[in-house]
């Protein structure tokens, strides 16, 4: 009987031995397939957001476009403005020498004028007895002084 009782101890200890095996590997399967779930759920979510990245990334792209856009615009309309102003400072200039040419013959006009005597100032005065500055050409009709609109 001691070795039947052994050999029962034995079986006893090898069952508990494979129950303990099986309920180990089953602990171990159930974690395994968790753990697989969670990774699964962390790789469905960063699917999800890589698209958003990938649009934000887009559109990072689209608004940097714009921006290369809009400063070459700005730098056209800057070469345009610098045009521009350089064509003005063309006009100031001719309209100066056009001034500069316009009094010179309005003085040519007053020193041949008998009309006009010169004075200290190098202003010219009108000598006309009418007071409003006006002369009768020799057709009779009334007309502004030339020189009445100058002195105003």
């Amino acid at each position: 009987m001691a070795t039947n009782t052994t050999m029962w101890i034995v079986i006893g200890i090898v069952a508990a031995v494979l129950v303990l095996g099986a309920l180990a590997w089953a602990a171990r399967s159930r974690r395994n397939h968790k753990l697989h779930s969670e990774a699964e759920r962390i790789r469905g979510e960063v699917e999800q957001e890589s698209a958003v990245v990938a649009r934000r990334e887009a559109l990072a792209d689209e608004t940097a476009a714009k921006a290369r856009a809009a400063k070459a615009e700005a730098e056209v309309k800057a070469a345009e403005a610098a045009r521009l102003e350089e064509r003005a400072q063309s006009h100031r200039v001719s309209v100066e020498s056009s001034r500069d040419d316009l009094d010179e013959r309005r003085a040519h006009a007053d020193s041949i004028d008998p009309r006009v005597k010169a004075d200290t100032n190098d202003d010219a005065e009108v000598i006309d007895d009418r007071s409003d500055n006006r002369l009768e050409n020799t057709a009779g009709a009334v007309e502004e002084s030339p020189h009445a609109a100058h002195r105003r």
